[in-house]
């Protein structure tokens, strides 16, 4: 007749069966936080291939380029004004230049020998300068651009100087600062912290490998051998300052160590690594 402990042990039963469920939603929650913060920190590093488009194909195919973005790979053959610079192919335009308006925001001096290829991304469009001054927010001294007026032009998003790893080794000093594109195949990896690989340009006897500094931890695997073109910033390999500039902490022996193997070598500092 009366069933008031049986009715407390279902409350008992069902407060601690409501509490296990919470906690694992809660865990779960935990574990799927980390996950997306560690996907966030390394998603930032590893990018997708960049589909770079010769610019032979924007000459034969122009109409279908119009409007769209692309990334070329070109030396400069010239300077425009103070924010452009020309590059060519024997093939497009019967050999006349593409001006390449720098609309990043931030300024992109040449190289004084622009003989280092520039890496461009920005989208393809008819060079009528209101139209261009006014959607991209730049101030264009039309005076410089009468021979490319109504003619396919690229207004550049992105510019990264894209040397061979021998122009690096020649002549490390002239990228020192600015960010590049370098693609090789992987040498050597460590995987401890911080991780570090190799760069090298295949079977190039005597070429010296290039180190590269990966500024987060690898979230896809990296293997040996395997063509990958890295975005970052050439720089000496001087730990006090790598440390200090990038916000690393490491400890006297790990200091110690990257001395010892790098200390006299130069470094690039990974932005972003993508497979090639």
């Amino acid at each position: 007749m009366f069933n008031f402990g049986r009715d407390n042990v279902k409350s008992n039963n069902n407060s601690q069966g409501a509490s296990l469920l919470d906690g694992l939603r809660k865990a779960w929650l935990l574990i799927f936080l980390v996950m997306m913060a560690m996907f966030i920190r390394g998603g930032n590093l590893f990018g997708e291939r960049a589909n770079v488009t010769n610019l032979a194909e924007i000459s034969d195919n122009t109409d279908e380029f119009m409007g769209k973005s692309v990334t070329i790979n070109s030396e400069a053959t010239g300077k425009v004004g103070s924010t452009a610079f020309t590059v060519s192919d024997q093939k497009f335009l019967a050999g006349q230049p593409l001006v390449v308006i720098n609309a990043s925001g931030k300024p992109f001096d040449l190289l004084p020998n622009q003989n280092t290829p520039i890496q461009v991304t920005g989208e393809v469009r008819n060079l009528v300068i209101p139209e261009i001054e006014q959607e991209y927010n730049l101030n264009i001294q039309d005076q410089n651009y009468t021979d490319y007026v109504n003619k396919p032009a690229i207004i550049a998003r992105h510019l990264a100087l894209a040397p061979q790893l021998t122009q690096i080794n020649q002549n490390p000093e002239q990228y020192y600062g600015r960010q590049v594109v370098v693609t090789g195949k992987v040498g050597n990896i460590n995987i401890n912290s911080p991780v570090i690989l190799t760069l090298n340009q295949g079977q190039l006897f005597g070429e010296q490998d290039l180190v590269v500094l990966l500024k987060a931890p690898a979230t896809i695997a990296i293997n040996q051998g395997q063509s990958v073109s890295v975005v970052g910033e050439v720089r000496p390999f001087v730990v006090a300052d790598i440390e200090r500039d990038y916000n690393f902490t490491w400890d006297d022996n790990v200091r110690r160590q990257l001395q010892a193997e790098y200390g006299n070598r130069n470094v690039l500092i990974a932005d972003t690594v993508y497979p090639y």
